[in-house]
């Protein structure tokens, strides 16, 4: 798990794979190996406290919340962490690739994770590049919500009905609401 080379690491899945908890998990080993680790969020999640990531299961750890990707390594700096974690890399812009390259070139170990797909089943952000890019992907599933057999995408409702290819890209939810669930390949939607 912990390469003094520096590494990428890419967590993905659709939503309520448990992306979020498997990277709180891989902090926590870093943090027991006696590693300095940082936790980093995108500000625009607001679905939290703004210095907590928090899985749906309830496991949590401290994060320092970023409006972009140019301020990640500032506070890599200031904390002097040598294990980078980032939390729902899909909300990040382009330059999140280039910073992570950085960070591992300069043997940090980096960790993100992040929907690959959108709601329309699109590549999602920087995360394609990232998943091309990482020396190790975990890829993650959920359970399909119509039909209970293995989901790889996330389906977005619009009062309960498939959201459209008209609707806005990034609506944040899914922490006690009804706006999304994982669904499989066959049950998934385009209103």
């Amino acid at each position: 798990m912990f390469n003094p080379r520096g590494s990428i690491t890419v967590i993905s899945g659709p939503m309520f794979s448990g992306k979020t908890a498997e990277l709180i998990r891989q902090c926590e080993r870093a943090r027991i190996a006696r590693r300095k680790v940082v936790l980093i969020r995108p500000a625009l999640d607001d679905r939290t406290e703004p210095e907590t990531v928090r899985s749906r299961f309830g496991v949590a750890f401290p994060a320092r919340p970023v409006a972009d990707s140019s301020a990640i390594e500032a506070v890599v700096a200031e904390t002097r962490a040598d294990v980078v974690a980032i939390e729902e890399g899909q909300f990040f812009d382009d330059g999140l690739v280039a910073v992570c390259e950085r960070l591992a070139d300069r043997d940090r170990m980096v960790i993100v994770d992040g929907l690959n797909r959108d709601f329309l089943g699109r590549p999602f952000g920087p995360m394609p590049e990232l998943l091309a890019i990482a020396e190790e992907v975990v890829m993650l599933s959920a359970i399909c919500m119509v039909c209970g057999e293995e989901a790889s995408r996330t389906q977005r409702l619009v009062d309960g009905r498939p959201a459209t290819a008209d609707d806005p890209l990034v609506v944040i939810g899914g922490m006690g609401d009804e706006r999304y669930e994982a669904r499989c390949r066959t049950h998934h939607e385009i209103g």
